[in-house]
């Protein structure tokens, strides 16, 4: 009667586990002053473009004229044209609005996607990986069983130092790929070499790329793809993924798209008709109030204002990657990435390492196991907070590193 894939799928203890272990320490030391660099979640506030937005779209809902209930299935064009302009036209990427759907965030489009293709489909993850890409498929039952934290159908595309964070192209055929730069969690990005090689592996093999781009604004290397679309003939094998979760502090008001090409077809099929019925079946829209704010992130005040915040995230994650290194542990991500990773100092697993974090220096991050495999000796730190919180962040981090790693530290001359 029931789905028994459920009771396969471990428990998701990763935050759980972070707050029961923070919430102890917080009882026993009521007084400490601790630090959260493991949050996934922005804390600026709302550009006031967009709050000045959401507040007229909400007035024109009190009157009869301006009143709107459901709306497009597909998302309200003013903001699929919005999204055409201020994302893909910069890009020269041949997407028109009617390949845009617009969702409540990509964590329910991604979850989603996978349910377009057959039971026994073959799927492969970059490991360490956003970990909804690895549920929602296990939930429809693809990937096996889960023996030591491994799937046994799921093929894992290790990203480690040796490869520099970046998956390399699977040596057996796959159906399916899931990719995402600049990376979560890791902050590593894909150039467009990278990008032309999986593109031209997926056009040879049949493969379909989803490809997640929920970080895309953070990225400052003109040199780096904020699309996969920039890629001549992705169009025929890529689904993309975006949000203004992370791009303008939309995590509550909740707002995404998906593009779906009308170029892209397998088994005769036209995976745009598929995920248009889908997404009418399972999905009434999101608010107008909402889409008329994400529409104000692309005006001339919204889009300065969203970049401020954007830049004040990044001198964030400048501060944590630049304590590491000169403390002589190496890490990536934090140039063009709000996430900074790397390797537990001393050969500390990621519990260990949070809980030195947390005991000693009264800083919280992400244990890198909850990503996967090879996350299980990496750590991952957030440029979330606030300035003043973060500073105060890489200065405790300092100090802790030689007690666990004096080999590492670089030698003063």
């Amino acid at each position: 009667m029931i789905n028994q894939h459920y009771g396969k799928i471990p428990p998701a203890y990763l935050f759980s586990e972070v707050a029961t272990r923070v919430k102890q320490y917080q009882d026993e030391h009521p007084s400490a002053e601790i630090l959260r660099l493991g949050i996934g979640d922005v804390t600026r506030p709302l550009a006031a473009a967009v709050a000045d937005t959401l507040q007229r779209a909400a007035s024109e809902q009190a009157t009869t004229i301006g009143f709107r209930g459901y709306g497009p299935e597909q998302g309200y064009l003013f903001l699929r044209e919005a999204i055409v302009a201020g994302e893909y036209a910069p890009l020269g990427a041949p997407i028109s609005p009617d390949e845009i759907f617009v969702g409540d965030g990509s964590k329910t489009d991604t979850a989603g996607i996978q349910e377009l293709f057959a039971a026994d489909a073959t799927v492969a993850v970059s490991d360490p990986v956003y970990p909804v890409y690895v549920d929602s498929n296990a939930l429809s039952g693809r990937l096996g069983e889960c023996t030591n934290g491994r799937w046994d159908n799921l093929t894992y595309l290790e990203c480690t130092e040796e490869n520099d964070y970046r998956p390399s192209i699977p040596e057996t055929p796959v159906d399916l790929v899931y990719l995402c730069s600049p990376n979560n969690p890791t902050g590593t990005t894909l150039s467009r070499e990278n990008l032309e090689r999986w593109v031209d592996w997926a056009r040879a093999t049949g493969a379909v790329i989803l490809f997640d781009v929920a970080y895309r604004a953070f990225i400052k290397d003109d040199s780096v793809p904020r699309s996969i679309y920039e890629i001549p003939g992705a169009e025929e094998v890529a689904i993309e993924f975006g949000s203004f979760s992370k791009t303008a502090g939309f995590t509550g008001l909740r707002c995404s798209w998906t593009v779906v090409p009308r170029a892209l077809h397998r088994d005769g099929a036209s995976l745009h008709t598929m995920w248009s019925r889908r997404h009418a079946t399972k999905f009434n829209g999101t608010p107008y109030i909402v889409q008329r704010a994400a529409e104000a992130i692309y005006s001339e005040a919204g889009s300065r204002q969203v970049q401020t915040d954007l830049d004040y995230y990044l001198r964030n994650a400048g501060l944590i990657r630049d304590a590491l290194l000169n403390n002589g542990v190496p890490a990536v991500g934090g140039l063009n990435s709000p996430y900074v990773w790397f390797r537990c100092p001393g050969g500390l697993d990621s519990w260990t390492f949070f809980d030195a974090l947390l005991q000693e220096a009264q800083i919280v991050g992400t244990p890198g196991v909850g990503f996967g495999p090879a996350g299980a000796d990496h750590f991952r730190l957030s440029a979330f907070g606030s300035y003043e919180d973060t500073r105060e962040a890489v200065t405790r981090l300092a100090a802790i590193i030689p007690t666990y790693s004096p080999s590492l530290i670089r030698s003063e001359n």
